[in-house]
């Protein structure tokens, strides 16, 4: 799991030579030789490792029946887990919905090989800035399929928290102490950063995932000022629908999904973006660098990049799809979702979320000080205990 000085080194090497065995010295474009160039039977199986929602019956159960291609799904709470589940499961497992905080780190370690876009006939329907993002495209080489999109939010009780929140403020406060609830998750680092880059601009973070030394120090200290006030740090989104659910929780950090499922079963809940902005995530299917059952791979990604099942994911998790025909769909089975989710929404409002990445040690500005995952791993055990 550590994305050591040594291991982004070591990583760096890997890509350059994945990239000079599977492109063939290809550049953006052009479709390497050494890949599939049609997908043949499916192998009767697929096993993912997902974020939990991203297997729903509705979309499986249909695509099983078309392809007889059955699917065994493993939800993951976090980046970290899936990293550790790929690097680990000898070959176990086919895809991963990678999102970009854990897309480069897996092609770094080899843990995913390159994908022929030419095989997706959706993909060139993808919105412009998903189709060869850098988080899963290196050097013109794909690895991997984009999927859906979005921001993280501020989820709240609207019965008991009054009045209605603007501001991450809420969940530093004591305020609603032993009622928060946060993802467990280093990459929680980033919003608090994000905070603190509109409450304190001394700091001058221009990027939370880009921090210096004081300021990745300055986003701790916040966050072990909020841990007395954690009622608990969640794994899965399940785990925080729960705490909402059995009023153990009434405020958080939070994805659409939790938002989405708690209104389904009638909870009093309401997500906003807080003024100061926020994370969020563009995932990413990638294909395992041993997949055991890579035309069932090819298969799946074609359906979750299908127009009718983007639709159904987008409004199922709360999110949106990379595919902008996508909107009619949605409005189909609910009306004004389209504009609900952004999916018609301008490039502004796709630019204006800070999406996960992997922390480096090479700060944008050029320099070489800013603190690398492996310090923010070891940050966040001592935030959680």
């Amino acid at each position: 799991m550590r994305l050591a000085k040594i291991d982004w080194a070591f990583g760096v090497t890997m890509v350059l030579f994945l990239v000079g065995v599977s492109a063939c010295g290809s550049s953006s474009g052009t479709v390497s030789s050494s890949l599939p160039t049609s997908i043949g039977k499916g192998e009767g199986a697929l096993n993912l490792v997902a974020w939990e929602g991203y297997a729903q019956p509705e979309w499986v159960k249909p695509f099983e029946a078309r392809t007889g291609c059955v699917v065994h799904a493993k939800y993951a709470g976090s980046s970290d887990e899936m990293v550790t589940l790929m690097r680990q499961s000898g070959g176990e497992y086919d895809m991963v919905s990678a999102s970009g905080d854990a897309s480069l780190r897996l092609i770094r370690g080899g843990e995913v090989q390159p994908m022929n876009v030419a095989l997706v006939p959706e993909w060139k329907n993808f919105i412009s800035q998903l189709k060869s993002p850098p988080h899963n495209t290196v050097n013109g080489v794909h690895y991997g399929i984009s999927l859906q999109w979005g921001p993280n939010t501020l989820l709240y009780n609207t019965q008991l928290v009054k009045p209605a929140p603007t501001s991450w403020a809420e969940i530093y406060s004591p305020k609603y102490k032993g009622l928060i609830t946060v993802p467990n998750n280093p990459i929680q680092i980033a919003d608090a950063a994000l905070y603190l880059s509109k409450t304190d601009p001394s700091l001058g973070i221009t990027d939370p995932y880009e921090l210096t030394e004081t300021q990745l120090n300055a986003a701790v200290a916040l966050l072990k000022q909020q841990r007395p006030l954690i009622k608990k740090y969640w794994a899965l989104a399940s785990d925080e629908i729960e705490l909402f659910k059995s009023g153990d929780a009434v405020i958080g950090a939070a994805w659409p999904y939790q938002y989405s499922t708690l209104i389904a079963d009638k909870a009093p809940v309401q997500q906003i973006i807080p003024v100061q902005g926020a994370t969020g995530w563009a995932d990413t299917w990638m294909l395992a660098a041993h997949a055991k059952h890579p035309n069932c791979a090819y298969k799946w990604v074609n359906w979750v990049s299908s127009p009718k099942v983007q639709a159904e994911q987008a409004i199922s998790y709360g999110e949106t799809p990379v595919n902008t025909k996508a909107c009619a769909y949605m409005e189909e089975i609910k009306k004004g979702s389209c504009t609900v989710y952004h999916a018609n929404a301008p490039s502004a409002y796709f630019n204006s979320i800070k999406f996960w990445k992997t922390p480096v040690s090479e700060c944008g500005n050029g320099k070489n000080d800013c603190m690398d995952y492996s310090t923010w791993q070891q940050k966040w055990t001592e935030i959680t205990g």
